[in-house]
């Protein structure tokens, strides 16, 4: 029989929301037989460059209440979630080496993502400097002497830039953002979509 296909899972630390996500998606997969392909994309290129828009913290309004709405979700989730200490973060470095980790072995590159969201997300924690993500890594027990060369190689900075191109490409314009069986799901609010799509494989209402 053939295996299902695999959720795929498009996410940037910088977000808190693609963080919150990042506590459920396995769990969620697992229940139903999925895996979860963890792919990265850039919110200052989708966000910024492609849509035009400003980030959602700098935009009147919505800023205010995007931090309500954080603290809210994490409770309802039931995991920890700060302020963002960081306000000039950058995942760049993250990014890639997790796009050097998943060349060798997903599930560690899975399992520093989540560690990478929660540093900054749960812990208060910087990201940006390579410095931060080694610490991560070195803290997860990865091989941070092989990591700390090959997230800076030319060909890992190509590989991050084709990855956010190809998220692009496939309509990714927010994270979290889900795509299963071709349905594109955006939001941790709408993981509730994704746990129907998954049970029923239609979006008819549950019999």
């Amino acid at each position: 029989m053939d295996q299902p296909s695999p959720i795929a899972f498009y996410f940037d630390p910088i977000s808190p929301y693609g963080y919150l996500a990042s506590t459920q998606i396995e769990e969620l997969a697992a229940r139903y037989g999925r895996q979860v392909d963890w792919r990265p994309v850039l919110l200052s290129v989708t966000v910024l460059q492609v849509m035009g828009l400003k980030p959602v913290p700098a935009t009147p309004l919505k800023g205010d209440y995007s931090r309500q709405d954080k603290n809210r979700m994490a409770r309802l989730l039931g995991v920890p979630i700060c302020e963002l200490r960081h306000p000039e973060v950058s995942p760049i470095r993250a990014l890639r080496a997790f796009l050097w980790l998943k060349e060798r072995d997903a599930a560690e590159a899975a399992r520093f993502a989540r560690s990478i969201c929660a540093r900054l997300w749960a812990r208060g924690e910087d990201i940006s400097t390579a410095e931060a993500v080694l610490h991560e890594a070195a803290l997860l027990g990865l091989d941070v002497a092989a990591l700390r060369d090959g997230m800076e190689s030319p060909q890992i900075k190509t590989r991050l830039r084709e990855e956010v191109d190809r998220a692009v490409a496939a309509g990714v314009f927010g994270v979290p953002f889900f795509i299963v069986d071709g349905q594109p799901i955006w939001g941790v609010d709408r993981l509730w979509m994704l746990e129907h799509w998954l049970e029923h494989g239609s979006w008819d209402p549950a019999p």
